[in-house]
């Protein structure tokens, strides 16, 4: 069965955000070191790339690698710095071919000079494509962020380009590390794991979540298309009751 055919094109998710969790366990499952799981959810990442700009999502972020990820077994960190360098290399043609624009967010200093380098070349070659843009977050923890952007403020008020009463959403919107793009309107999560784990807590305050049970290296376009369909079901009101909801859409049309 083709699930594309069950979603509605004109109430797509404009903004999917994506926590790929499982790797280590899907791994474990076949016996092999926790790398062997990273490595297989490249085809994962493929997939959905593939998946959200056939149907015409027009934001994708991954939440590949967090702050507290640089806690983890040194090897195994080198090893994902080495996958992430060679996924980049080999995938920049096809997301030029599919007319794909790459970035990234984090604390993109602390990454390998090796990373940086190839992420950056990855980001010049795709910075004209603009049928999907697709988001990487690297050393990214959303506490990081709002702290930084705190800090940011902080400073701006320091110089005295900015009063402490002009301070409003917009204004801290634009220092966040996601001040180009929209928020996520669908958060899917894979693994079965019921928690958001420090990503983008300013950015999904009205964002739905989808968990799946399946493993991240599992994870393909029919279960993206569920999610999708999924979320089409549900009725956003972002703290308004139904009535005024339904009054608004009618105001639009």
């Amino acid at each position: 069965m083709d699930l594309r055919q069950h979603i509605i094109k004109d109430k797509l998710p404009l903004h999917v955000a994506l926590i790929m969790d499982g790797n280590g366990r899907w791994a474990k499952q076949r016996g092999r070191e926790r790398i062997f799981g990273h490595e297989n959810g490249i085809e994962a990442v493929r997939d959905t790339v593939k998946a959200a700009a056939e149907v015409g999502v027009q934001f994708l972020t991954f939440f590949a690698f967090s702050t507290e990820n640089w806690c983890r077994p040194h090897r195994e960190v080198e090893t994902l710095m080495d996958i992430l360098v060679r996924a980049i290399g080999a995938e920049t043609p096809e997301l030029n071919e599919n007319g794909v624009r790459l970035q990234a967010i984090g604390d993109l200093a602390s990454l390998p000079l090796r990373c940086r380098e190839k992420l950056d070349e990855a980001i010049e070659l795709t910075a004209n494509n603009n049928k999907l843009i697709v988001t990487v977050a690297l050393s990214y923890s959303a506490r990081w962020e709002i702290l930084n952007a705190t800090q940011k403020i902080a400073q701006k008020i320091a110089e005295r380009a900015i009063l402490p009463d002009e301070i409003d959403e917009e204004v801290f919107i634009n220092e966040l590390e996601t001040a180009n793009i929209p928020d996520p309107d669908l958060l899917i999560r894979t693994s079965g794991e019921l928690r958001v784990s420090n990503f983008m807590l300013w950015q999904i305050a009205y964002t739905e979540l989808y968990f799946t049970p399946v493993f991240w290296p599992d994870f393909r376009r029919k279960h993206f298309y569920q999610a999708i369909i999924d979320y089409q079901r549900r009725e956003r009101r972002f703290g308004k009751v139904l009535q005024q909801t339904v009054a608004s859409k009618n105001t639009l049309k």
